[in-house]
């Protein structure tokens, strides 16, 4: 960036006066600049001196065409410490700056001028303080007044600062350093430094040093090709766009700029440009709400004129109607017709299905009973199971839980019928090995069974699970140990106790027991894995097994237990249980639940 030489100007002028007397013939005004005076406010400025550097500026700024987008003034004054008087950003009037400068205090301490070109070069011509960004190629000019020797180094952070794009003239006053004015000044020397002999004369400079920022308006002299607007550099100019426009990469010609594109908008449907803005648009049948950005269905029903029957529905193009359950939509697209639901729908009654206006329910012969499904009948008496407990004796349990596991094995016995012909009873614990507590066929009664329960020894070893589960497929219910034949319809359950991970695999085992018949509960306390924990329970898994920290949660081992693991009757000599017998499985997942939720009441596993 060139100013037009000082020399070369004043011959223009001359030329001037002598084709045409009148001054205003001559085009030359100043460009946009962005100007930072850096003024000397050291001790050895006196006061009245001072004065004149405060008319030595406001002088200058008279004659500037000042304002945003023209040139920008900012002011700063220095002696040992660097003070901001206002910034780039601060005034755009001449009367706003004429009275910031008149305000000024002197500071009066010592000539660091070094420090306030570093103050000039990372603060005052940042863009945060208000000068132009770089690619506007606006001048950065620094005008600094000194009348003394800096105290402080000025070479090197004056050549940063240049090197930054920041043109720095230097003004030397009376005992100015030539020298160092020489050092800070940008190249050609002869035009960036003044020496002035006293203040007296620096007013009668500033009218020369205001022709040095007086430039020919490059935009009249030349064809310059803007599409919309052309500002004047020195010996240059730039093109710039309306409001709303870009500036194309020609330099020259401009294009609307597409606010949609960023994806920032935020419209939930459309997304609408015009002139460097946007506006949201709904799609039809959508109305825009208040944010401006996002959309609402329009309530079609809402108006009243929809003559439904039933239920009005508004739709993006208006509205249709609909029924509700158990009613049919007519041909006129508004009344509604029951459906006979028991011959349309999958209904699942053991008996009889009665239907009723847009519903149906079951029910039994007479004798019988619905049960809690709503679609089964009661016509079984008392069922029993065969029923193999294995429980965890492992060291982490520790004997005052193995004390509350037995009670928790002597309460499920208190409420079974135990006897040779009812339900019968075996346990089965493991640690590190195997061992049967009793098999079956032991015990005939309750009372002999929890007195063995209470005289069983805490084992206090490993945790071998899948052992535990091979001992019990292999011999716990073999009918060696007094399970009944399979033939017998009987069901068979497993119910594992466990408060850990096992030591050892127990997929397969877990799964031979599933496959052999025998339905798997799992139930599991304190570092139990659940992993493990749903490979042992039976399908579907979510009710055959549970896991809590202390029992709070174990209170739903099972819903719809028989419709889940129950086959219907009628399929021959396939069949595995009757309804009977799946009656015996109910009634023993209802009564372990009784019993989970007294434990939790008395919270005796902590």
């Amino acid at each position: 960036m060139k100013l037009l030489p000082l020399a070369a100007f004043l011959l223009l002028v001359l030329t001037a006066l002598e084709a045409r007397p009148k001054p205003a013939a001559l085009k030359c005004r100043t460009g946009p600049l962005d100007i930072v005076f850096v003024i000397d406010s050291s001790r050895s400025v006196r006061p009245f001196e001072f004065e004149t550097m405060r008319r030595f500026m406001i002088d200058i700024i008279g004659n500037l065409d000042v304002g945003p987008n023209a040139t920008r003034v900012g002011v700063i004054q220095y002696s040992s410490q660097v003070q901001n008087i206002f910034s780039l950003k601060t005034f755009f009037t001449r009367a706003e700056m004429e009275r910031a400068i008149n305000s000024i205090v002197p500071l009066a301490q010592g000539t660091m001028t070094g420090l306030a070109i570093q103050y000039a070069m990372n603060v005052a011509f940042t863009v945060q303080e208000g000068a132009r960004p770089p690619h506007k190629k606006i001048p950065r000019i620094a005008i600094i007044v000194t009348d003394g020797r800096p105290q402080d180094r000025v070479s090197e952070v004056a050549a940063h600062a240049r090197n930054a794009g920041i043109e720095i003239y230097a003004v030397g006053i009376q005992r100015a350093d030539m020298n160092s004015l020489r050092a800070m000044a940008s190249p050609p020397l002869e035009e960036h430094v003044f020496l002035v002999e006293s203040f007296e004369l620096i007013q009668q400079f500033g009218k020369q040093f205001q022709d040095k920022l007086c430039g020919v308006d490059m935009c009249m002299e030349q064809d310059h090709g803007c599409q919309h607007s052309c500002v004047s550099t020195p010996s240059s100019f730039y093109c710039e766009c309306h409001p709303g426009y870009q500036l194309n990469v020609d330099g020259k010609t401009c294009s609307p700029i597409d606010a949609c594109a960023d994806g920032r908008h935020g419209c939930e449907h459309h997304c609408i440009s015009t002139r460097g803005t946007y506006s949201c648009r709904c799609r039809a049948g959508y109305h825009l709400n208040q944010d401006k950005r996002s959309c609402t269905m329009i309530d079609y029903c809402s108006f009243g004129n929809h003559s439904c029957q039933h239920d009005c529905v508004s739709i993006p193009a208006g509205h249709r109607c609909r029924c509700r359950d158990g009613f049919m939509l007519q041909h006129d697209g508004k009344s509604c017709r029951a459906i006979d639901l028991c011959n349309g729908v999958d209904h699942g009654c053991e008996f009889k299905c009665v239907s009723s206006e847009g519903s149906f329910h079951c029910v039994c012969p007479e004798g019988q009973q619905l049960h809690a499904d709503g679609k089964t009948c009661n016509k079984c008496g008392a069922g029993h199971v065969d029923l193999v407990m294995v429980i965890d004796g492992s060291k982490s349990v520790r004997p005052q839980n193995f004390e509350l596991v037995k009670q928790f094995v002597n309460r499920i016995v208190d409420l079974l019928e135990v006897s040779p012909d009812g339900t019968r009873v075996g346990l089965v614990q493991y640690s590190s090995r195997v061992r049967t507590e009793f098999p079956l066929n032991k015990y005939h009664s309750a009372e002999e069974i929890k007195e063995a329960v209470m005289k069983m020894e805490y084992m206090e070893k490993g945790t071998m699970t899948g052992l535990a589960l091979k001992h019990m497929v292999e011999h716990s219910f073999s009918e060696l140990e007094g399970a009944r034949p399979l033939s017998h319809n009987v069901p068979r359950i497993g119910l594992v106790f466990t408060d850990g991970r096992s030591q050892d695999d127990i997929s397969e085992w877990a799964q031979r027991a599933k496959e052999s018949g025998i339905v798997m509960f799992a139930v599991g306390v304190g570092k139990a894995v659940e992993e493990e924990l749903r490979a042992i329970a039976s399908e579907p898994v979510e009710q055959h097994f549970s896991y809590s920290a202390d029992f709070t949660t174990m209170t739903n081992l099972v819903e719809n237990f028989k419709l889940n693991i129950c086959p219907e009757e009628g399929r021959g000599e396939t069949e595995i249980r009757s309804p009977c017998e799946c009656e015996a499985l109910v009634q023993f997942q209802t009564n372990t639940v009784a019993i989970l939720q007294s434990l939790t009441e008395r919270n005796l596993l902590r």
